[in-house]
């Protein structure tokens, strides 16, 4: 059963799906930045992590070179 519409209600239905899309497609938008940002925190997360481990290791490294150091007679 086809339906038949007046010129007034299809400019009508066509505005109102034209709206419909737009706030879809915002809503997506919004989606996509909000799974950008938590990579992005998560990378920058691991990075810290990486980061500190190093830091930590490199800390460890010269405190025992300098222990060395100073236990060998001169």
């Amino acid at each position: 059963m086809a339906q038949t519409f007046s010129k007034t209600r299809q400019r009508a239905e066509s505005a109102f799906n034209k709206v419909q899309s737009q706030f879809f497609a915002r809503g997506q938008a919004v989606e996509e930045q909000d799974f950008v940002a938590q990579a992005r925190d998560a990378k920058t997360a691991r990075l810290r992590e990486a980061r500190l481990a190093k830091e930590s290791d490199d800390r460890a490294r010269a405190t025992s070179t300098l222990i060395t150091r100073r236990a060998k007679p001169a």
